[in-house]
């Protein structure tokens, strides 16, 4: 006999199995993650146009013009910056992505964006979305030796946010990986 608890616990399962497979359909491969980083920039800078990585960072239209991939995969809770141990095989992906590129190319750079959805304060998510960037940043060098030379970082809060929208979406707490060298001298 079905109980109310038993239909509780139904519901509460069939609606958060969606979004686990969807979370977990959007984890790059490492291929996919070299792949959409090698892609050409869609703007050539000549070297005496190139800025520096805290220019870039300011930069929006050089941003758009750099090859990037969205990381929706590592689930970050609401408002936490930390990155489990449960997700560390996602940034195993992205860590091989990387240093394949660093394989063929030591001068390679990317930028870790750390993003927030639109709940909170404006100072609050730029913190989170920095922490975020940064927490990314440690757990690539520190346990898949990622060179920390080859990785910058910058958080941009709830300011590009991929579905707008003021309430709650786990699809803007992600991290974007973008390729910078060419942009940068």
């Amino acid at each position: 006999m079905l109980n109310r608890r038993t239909v509780a616990m139904g519901l509460v399962a069939a609606l958060l199995a969606p979004t686990a497979a969807l979370a977990q359909a959007t984890t790059p491969s490492a291929a996919q993650i070299e792949r959409q980083l090698d892609v050409s920039p869609r703007l050539k800078l000549q070297p005496n146009k190139r800025v520096t990585v805290r220019e870039f960072k300011r930069r929006p239209d050089l941003r758009r013009a750099a090859p990037s991939i969205d990381i929706q995969s590592i689930n970050f809770e609401f408002g936490s910056a930390e990155i489990p141990f449960s997700q560390y095989r996602k940034v195993e992906n992205i860590a091989e992505g990387l240093n394949r590129i660093l394989r063929r190319d030591r001068r390679a750079t990317v930028l870790i964006e750390g993003h927030t959805d639109a709940v909170g304060s404006f100072s609050s998510n730029q913190v989170l979305s920095e922490r975020r960037a940064e927490s990314l940043k440690r757990v690539l060098v520190r346990e898949f030796r990622v060179p920390a030379r080859a990785l910058e970082t910058v958080g941009y809060g709830e300011e590009f946010l991929l579905v707008p929208t003021p309430n709650e979406n786990w699809r803007n707490r992600r991290v974007t990986l973008r390729r910078i060298d060419s942009f940068i001298r």
